[in-house]
């Protein structure tokens, strides 16, 4: 059953106040606030054509942290994730330093996904308050960047990306040369994973937004 009156508005409601930062990066056993271009405010992107797309609208990072392939890495919130939605984690291959690159160009891929599960319908990533993963053994080494996307789905045909970058160097990496994409670019506003409505019908099936997850 879809939400009206009433319940929607509360769930609107909900919406606008349940906004989230992803502000500590988890490199290693490491963690880091300088590392992060923190975003400027809490409010999501919502244009997934936007330069935005990238890494938010956000402040210059202070410093870059040195994680060795095949290690952790994610980021951690202050509270934890309210929207039903899915999440990714990617890694830029920075054509410099990962403090002078602005993330344009097809240097992304994916490392990591959450998507849903059934019976009863969820996102994997729903209350989680950190998300993290392995940097593939295979990533040449090198200056990254690390950007965590988490799309809250609650309101149907107006997904909310909620988005951080943090710069890193890659240290005793491998031969790897995953295929790229570029931010924005790497999805279509008309994706069935961003137009689905999660209410009525409820989803059978699900297929995370963007490329495929690149293991190595």
């Amino acid at each position: 059953m879809k939400l009206s009156g009433l319940v929607a508005l509360a769930a609107l409601t909900q919406s606008a106040s349940a906004h989230y930062i992803w502000n500590t990066l988890i490199a290693g056993s490491t963690t880091s606030s300088a590392a992060i271009r923190m975003p400027t405010s809490n409010s999501p992107v919502t244009d997934v054509t936007s330069p935005d797309i990238t890494c938010n609208i956000n402040t210059p990072a202070t410093a870059t942290v040195s994680v060795a392939a095949g290690s952790t890495i994610g980021f951690d919130l202050d509270n934890t994730i309210y929207h039903q939605g899915p999440a990714a984690i990617y890694l830029g291959k920075a054509p410099t330093t990962a403090a002078d690159w602005d993330g344009s160009g097809a240097n992304w891929f994916k490392i990591a996904e959450w998507g849903a599960t059934f019976d009863p319908f969820t996102f994997t990533d729903y209350n989680l308050a950190q998300l993290t993963t392995t940097i593939p053994a295979a990533t040449p080494s090198g200056d990254y960047l690390v950007r965590i996307e988490q799309i809250g789905l609650h309101v149907v045909d107006a997904p909310q990306w909620y988005i951080s970058c943090a710069q890193i160097t890659v240290t005793g990496g491998g031969s790897g040369n995953p295929s790229k994409v570029s931010i924005p670019g790497y999805v279509s506003a008309t994706d069935p994973g961003l137009t689905v409505d999660i209410y009525d019908p409820v989803p059978t099936a699900y297929t995370v937004p963007g490329p495929a997850v690149w293991s190595g």
